[in-house]
């Protein structure tokens, strides 16, 4: 996948050039080519030299060379991959305030940025992956949503060989509190079939990438939405699904029965990737406290950590093997670093993004429905 690894904001103003206009009203914003005039520069603080201006010939519209960067409108650029590192470390938007000495609200304000930007990043890669020749591995990562009585289920479609996060789907649902004050919301209309819309779009996602007549396997446990998902024809002749139920497991401590031995054989990459979610994200922990307020937070976060696994993160820690899924599946050919994903400001004009990443980037998933919007349980 071409994709530069300097920064926008390090390129020498002499060298750099606008490669589209980013305004999206503008013929040379998707197709069309620009071409632009010097017109100006300026100073910020947070910056050390001149930031160069340009004016699009077709639109008359200006822009400048922080346009293009991921660090747009921030006063404290330098933070920003400080804060990507430290968000996939665990650590609480209130930890990395105090690490970084600034206010808790600039840390949320560049998550919510990151988690954009990871929709969008995530977006560009599927668009530039070959067709997909392996199985994959589908599961729900189960967490909360503002309190414990608002629950959201994470779809991951992760490959069985290269461990690839293909897709991360949001089902909200309700949770399992019993307050009598939140029977309510607990019983909306709005979470019905949650579960089974969540699948379809990431098996339609999925169907979309491989060859025309032919198949792609799909290993998944014994949840009974997988089929009926399935009753959609246009999945059915495309689909395999291999499932492997949820064995009971007896005692803590107790050894495995060969049932749960060949279902964590088969789901290892699902699980591993909701192991590591769980353990480095401080807003899936059991304190109510570190709960995620809204939805598209949650999931920016996540696909933030489905970027980070694909691209940073080796494969195996304890093995001498240093690849990533994304240099399994022919993306990359080394690993990658944080200065490098965020490079490049993404737009999501330009962006091959489904209706569920829009939604969730442009943040109207929650919009009128008050019972994701839940206030915070701490």
């Amino acid at each position: 996948m071409r994709w530069p690894k300097l920064s926008t904001q390090n390129v020498r103003p002499s060298r750099f050039r606008p490669p589209f206009c980013p305004w999206r009203d503008c013929e040379s914003h998707e197709g069309a080519r620009a071409r632009f005039h010097a017109h100006g520069s300026y100073r910020t603080k947070a910056s050390s030299g001149r930031v160069p201006r340009f004016r699009c010939t077709c639109c008359k519209h200006t822009c400048s060379r922080q346009t293009f960067s991921t660090t747009y409108y921030l006063k404290k650029p330098h933070l920003l991959v400080a804060v990507a590192s430290q968000l996939a470390a665990c650590s609480a938007h209130r930890q990395i305030a105090r690490s970084a000495r600034c206010a808790k609200t600039s840390v949320t304000r560049m998550a919510e940025r990151l988690g954009r930007h990871a929709i969008l990043f995530h977006a560009r890669c599927r668009k530039r992956l070959a067709c997909i020749r392996e199985s994959i591995v589908h599961d729900h990562f189960e967490t909360r949503l503002g309190s414990k009585h608002q629950a959201l289920g994470i779809g991951t479609a992760v490959g069985s060989d290269s461990w690839f996060v293909y897709d991360v789907d949001p089902a909200p649902h309700k949770g399992s509190g019993r307050r009598p004050d939140r029977q309510g919301e607990a019983t909306s209309e709005s979470f019905a079939g949650t579960y089974v819309r969540s699948i379809k779009r990431t098996y339609s996602g999925l169907v979309s990438r491989i060859p025309e007549g032919e198949t792609i396997t799909l290993v998944v446990d014994g949840r009974n939405d997988y089929r009926y998902a399935m009753r959609d024809e246009c999945l059915a002749r495309r689909i395999v699904l291999q499932v492997f139920p949820n064995p009971d497991r007896g005692p803590k401590g107790s050894p495995r029965s060969p049932e749960a031995i060949a279902r964590d054989h088969a789901m290892f990459p699902a699980d591993q990737l909701h192991q590591l979610i769980r353990h480095s994200c401080s807003d899936h922990k059991g304190k109510s406290i570190a709960f995620g307020r809204r939805l598209e937070s949650i999931l920016g976060r996540a696909h933030l950590m489905a970027v980070w696994k694909n691209f940073i993160k080796a494969r195996s820690e304890r093995r001498p093997d240093p690849s990533t899924p994304a240099m399994k599946v022919g993306l990359t050919t080394e690993p990658w670093i944080w200065e490098w994903i965020l490079s490049r400001r993404l737009f999501s004009t330009r962006e091959a993004v489904p209706e569920i990443g829009l939604k969730l980037y442009e943040k109207r998933w929650t919009m009128g429905l008050p019972e994701l919007q839940a206030p915070h349980a701490g």
